[in-house]
């Protein structure tokens, strides 16, 4: 049962087309979505759908079951906390807590103005540098409470300065 929605989608319409319509694409597809808008949109999945002839809930499940992939947009920084055992050791969790009062959001949320997204990952990988943030593709390490504050300063301040 195909499902109308509006023509206003065309990059997500190349994006599909460029894969056969075979059900084994539909991470890829969803990961190309992804890199387009930053999270997958409603009308994304249900053009996916359309195109693979799969159920919507197909489509859904794989999209909510990958951390990597997000049904809401993010900021304009994503900010993803470590809580490796080497972060957590050395303070993550007063690293979370700061960053969350700063911004008065937690994880898995957007601000208000769509500038900064948190999340708390597992590891990413620079144990050396914990407690340690990446914003974007950005490394911060040896965090305090104090360096967060003016991190964060600095992003907001950039962007009142575009």
């Amino acid at each position: 049962m195909a499902i109308d929605i509006k023509n206003d989608h065309k990059d997500s319409i190349e994006i599909i087309k460029k894969y056969p319509k075979d059900k084994r694409y539909t991470l890829a597809i969803l990961q190309d979505i992804q890199r387009e808008y930053d999270f997958i949109p409603r009308e994304a999945m249900i053009l996916i759908s359309n195109y693979l002839d799969l159920p919507i809930s197909n489509v859904y499940s794989i999209a909510t079951f990958y951390k990597a992939l997000s049904l809401k947009p993010k900021g304009k920084y994503t900010i993803k906390v470590c809580n490796g055992t080497a972060c957590h050791i050395r303070g993550s969790e007063s690293i979370k807590e700061e960053v969350g009062n700063i911004l008065n959001i937690g994880p898995g949320e957007t601000t208000e103005d769509g500038l900064f997204s948190i999340e708390v990952v597992n590891c990413i990988g620079a144990c050396a540098l914990a407690p340690v943030m990446l914003i974007n593709e950005k490394y911060y390490g040896s965090l305090t409470k104090e360096k967060v504050k003016a991190i964060i300063d600095e992003l907001r301040e950039g962007c009142t300065n575009e």
